[in-house]
């Protein structure tokens, strides 16, 4: 596990959070994966509209996994297709009354971050992807104009380094790094 170093103290599930290409293969329980998906539904949204979806595979059930899968970008296969769970988040952009929900993708980012958390506290590790074909998931997953996907997910137990080719294991080991707080955060107005 890499655990970040911080200028300022901040919680230690926060510090553990970090995105993995390597997965052990062994599976995640279904009632482990419903802890993480129940995370999420806690997240903040505006007006409790709760936008986000999420379509998801075991490994084992092949057909709906390889879907994910075939989704991804060429540089996020080699690794992605080992991890015990793909999952696809969605962002339902519009109210049911056809409004669109401004806060849509935002809200699913809180979400997002709710179930990666969770499953950092469980002992699992998360690794978000936007380098995914948004247009191909639409069509395999026959989504409506209202749900916009919004990145894929590969969740899992940490495996180890050393089974990743290169790039991805130079990647894996490369130490963590973050902008300092002077560079994201101004008091007043942007610098």
């Amino acid at each position: 596990m890499k655990l970040a170093t911080t200028t300022y103290p901040v919680l230690e599930t926060i510090r553990k959070r970090w995105s993995p290409r390597s997965f052990a293969s062994y599976p995640v329980a279904p009632e482990t994966l419903d802890q993480v998906f129940e995370a999420a539904s806690w997240a903040a949204s505006a007006m409790n509209e709760q936008p986000w979806r999420y379509i998801y595979a075991h490994h084992a059930d092949q057909e709906a996994f390889q879907k994910l899968v075939d989704c991804l970008m060429p540089g996020n296969q080699p690794w992605a297709k080992n991890a015990p769970v793909l999952i696809l988040a969605l962002a339902k952009t519009q109210y049911d009354n056809g409004t669109p929900n401004g806060a849509a993708l935002h809200d699913l980012g809180m979400a997002n971050a709710n179930l990666s958390l969770e499953a950092t506290a469980l002992g699992l590790h998360t690794h978000f992807m936007g380098g995914f074909d948004r247009t191909k998931a639409k069509e395999l997953f026959e989504l409506p104009d209202t749900l916009q996907p919004a990145v894929v997910i590969a969740l899992g137990y940490l495996g180890e380094a050393e089974l990743l080719e290169e790039p991805f294991l130079s990647r894996e080991k490369a130490p963590r790094q973050r902008k300092p707080v002077s560079e994201i955060a101004f008091k007043g107005y942007l610098k």
